[in-house]
């Protein structure tokens, strides 16, 4: 976290936007062991354990490799510093791998492994769930995968330092790679570094990041480019931040109010809060609220104690129409209504507390007069059987064997170091602008939950146009949005979307000439 210089109350935000960029991370973290624990030497010999099988995806049998272990990552003189694990797969039968994308993945947090888009989003196997994303009963059930991407890209999913398996070297401080930077330099590395050895450099080559993964992902692009040479053909992003202004709520930052509000407006859609707009289209009705944000909302806001007395209720009025929330309950906040508010707000007439990773589930909490949750409902509702079902099929059906604990939500965030944020927010968007600029074929696909208040989906459009792109490159990139929330991909119709808007961009992007 940003400390010197820092005013208190950001880096209470920042803590408690970390808490909830990986999702499950309240949920499992305090489960996990001491950061400060490092790679046996066995874990440094880099011993894998390959396996065949086969999947039908759209109605064709895709047969692949899937390899789980470790690389060891190491100076320049040669001496480990770290054990990163991962998983591939690779699909068999293709004659010649240069024409195969390769497709990248991780998760956020900081300290997040690459469990969820793996057992949920990408990977040939996934945690069984409702349709609307509620899992059945722990320890749950693997099934296929018929949304993988397998059938269009190969995949990697990479669990970074002090993460799932993957530890730092023994005698190597942790905190090298417990940074913004350090964190981009060891995970590019290691895709340099399995690039080379599986002979994928002529590949088209893709970049999955999810939450905090798309910062990564972000400064990866750049950093790839700068540090060898390796220009990537696209990015999929997926609940995004790049600019950490847009979403940290503490007094004196407008903008995040602003980039809040459609995703308050569209929980109280959910909800049935509205009254008159109920019966509207949701796209139809976010498409106001998006204007009023940045218009009306954004001015009102800009103006402070300026603001006059008659327009002040007349923003007020808007506010409790769009979000459900009294008048009288806006006016007491300032007209800025934070995120911890209003998931304790907004049903709290029948003492129900709404998530924050998806916004369409509910809990309750002890003190339901409280003014911030427990929990978070929708982290502990879609977080059954994850880990323990990762965990078995590792075993059972990948055969890598390993006494370490894995270390799903690891607590990264408290031994986290922004030093080269200080006084200033995290913000990657420049890293990207000139990733773009620098590399014009690079192609860029924003993916993003309605009812995702840890990464409000409207950060996604008003980062982009902050980015300072030219008007040619605008074109690059793409935006899909979801009736789902953080995890988009746990709502089965959401997840057959997102695998139709990512196969078509990595179709694409991978066949530009």
């Amino acid at each position: 976290m940003p400390r010197s210089g820092m005013a208190n109350p950001l880096f209470v935000s920042i803590v408690l936007v970390l808490i909830v960029l990986c999702p499950l991370f309240a949920a499992h973290s305090a489960r996990q062991q001491d950061n400060s624990e490092t790679a046996p030497a066995a874990e440094l010999e880099e011993t894998t354990s390959i396996t065949h099988d086969s999947i039908e995806l759209k109605g064709q049998r895709v047969e692949f490799e899937a390899t789980a272990g470790t690389l060891v990552l190491t100076n320049e003189a040669g001496e480990p510093q770290a054990s990163v694990f991962y998983v591939a797969y690779e699909r068999q039968g293709i004659e010649d791998p240069s024409e195969r994308p390769v497709t990248f993945s991780f998760n956020g947090g900081p300290g997040s492994a690459a469990v969820w888009v793996h057992m949920g989003a990408f990977g040939p196997k996934k945690v069984l769930a409702d349709p609307e994303g509620m899992p059945i009963p722990p320890p749950g059930r693997l099934v296929d995968n018929p949304y993988s991407i397998l059938d269009i890209s190969d995949l990697v999913f990479i669990d970074p330092v002090g993460t799932g398996y993957s530890r730092p070297a023994p005698g190597v401080d942790a905190k090298k790679f417990y940074s913004l930077r350090g964190d981009i330099e060891s995970v590019g590395e290691f895709i340099r570094l399995w690039t080379t050895r599986n002979e994928r450099w002529a590949s088209p080559k893709f970049i999955a990041g999810e939450s905090y993964g798309t910062t990564r992902s972000a400064g990866l692009a750049l950093h790839l480019q700068q540090r060898h040479g390796m220009y990537l053909n696209g990015l999929v992003m997926i609940s995004s931040i790049l600019n950490w202004q847009n979403q940290e709520i503490h007094p004196g930052n407008d903008t995040a109010y602003i980039t809040h509000l459609p995703t308050y407006a569209a929980t109280a859609w959910f909800h049935q809060r509205l009254g008159a707009d109920q019966s509207r289209d949701l796209r139809d009705f976010l498409d106001e609220v998006e204007a009023f944000a940045i218009g009306d909302y954004a001015a009102a806001l800009i103006q402070g104690d300026w603001l006059a007395e008659n327009e002040r209720a007349s923003i007020g009025s808007r506010l409790a129409r769009y979000t459900g929330l009294s008048t009288d309950y806006i006016q007491r906040t300032n007209l800025r209504i934070a995120n911890w508010r209003f998931v304790k707000e907004l049903l709290r007439a029948e003492r129900k507390t709404v998530g924050r990773l998806d916004t369409r589930f509910t809990g309750f909490d002890r003190d339901s007069a409280g003014e911030r949750f427990e929990y978070d409902p929708s982290s502990e509702a879609v977080g059954v059987g994850y880990v323990t079902l990762l965990n078995d099929y590792l075993r059972r059906d990948l055969g890598y064997e390993t006494d370490l604990p894995f270390r799903a939500s690891a607590r990264l965030w408290r031994d986290w170091t922004w030093d080269e944020n200080s006084n200033r927010y995290v913000n990657v968007s420049e890293d990207l602008r000139q990733a773009m600029t620098r590399n014009p074929a690079l192609q860029v696909l924003f993916t993003s939950g309605y009812y995702d208040l840890a990464t409000p989906y409207f950060d996604t459009p008003f980062s982009v146009a902050h980015l300072g792109l030219p008007e040619e490159l605008r074109s690059n990139i793409a935006i899909a949005y979801y009736e789902a929330g953080h995890m988009m991909y746990i709502r089965e119709a959401d997840h057959a979307k997102f695998k139709r808007d990512v196969a078509e961009f990595i179709r694409a992007a991978a066949s530009r000439k």
